[in-house]
């Protein structure tokens, strides 16, 4: 079975958002073994400079790169990654899976990531050109994996 890490800097808070995450976590057994490991993102004043920002990035990089599993295809986040389909995601997490790999989804603090770990992604993905929060993003993350399963699978859920 495949492992499937998503890798979020930040905490879900609202509890709407807590139930949705788990109800993907909960149909998700049934097709990986998902972790999802939370980090917190470095603090940073109100108005952080560019420096700040760069520095902060740096330090969650490194954290980050230990929490990544061996014989992960990594899949960054990202305002500048490539829109998928989600019958395209679907391929994706096939081919990771029939590769014999799993998949680390890394999603960034609201400053994004550092360049250090976008360069080690086998894909830069964003969902939209729109801005999402964070904490809502997680769960459209969830629910993607879980409809490239059952688009992998030839269900009918995606419709």
């Amino acid at each position: 079975m495949i492992k499937i890490t998503v890798i979020a800097l930040g905490r879900l808070k609202e509890k709407y958002l807590l139930e949705a995450c788990n109800e993907y976590k909960k149909r998700l057994t049934r097709y990986c073994s998902l972790d999802i490991i939370e980090i917190e993102p470095v603090r940073l004043p109100e108005k952080p400079s560019d420096a700040e920002v760069k520095t902060a990035l740096q330090k969650e990089a490194q954290i980050i790169v230990k929490k990544i599993p061996q014989n992960s295809d990594v899949y960054t986040l990202c305002v500048e990654g490539k829109p998928l389909s989600s019958e395209k995601f679907a391929e994706n997490i096939s081919a990771s899976q029939n590769m014999g790999k799993n998949i680390t989804f890394i999603i960034g603090s609201s400053y994004g990531l550092c360049e250090s770990v976008k360069a080690m992604s086998k894909l830069k993905l964003s969902f939209s050109q729109m801005t999402f929060p964070h904490q809502l993003f997680r769960t459209m993350l969830l629910e993607q994996i879980y409809r490239a399963f059952k688009i992998n699978e030839g269900s009918t859920y995606h419709k």
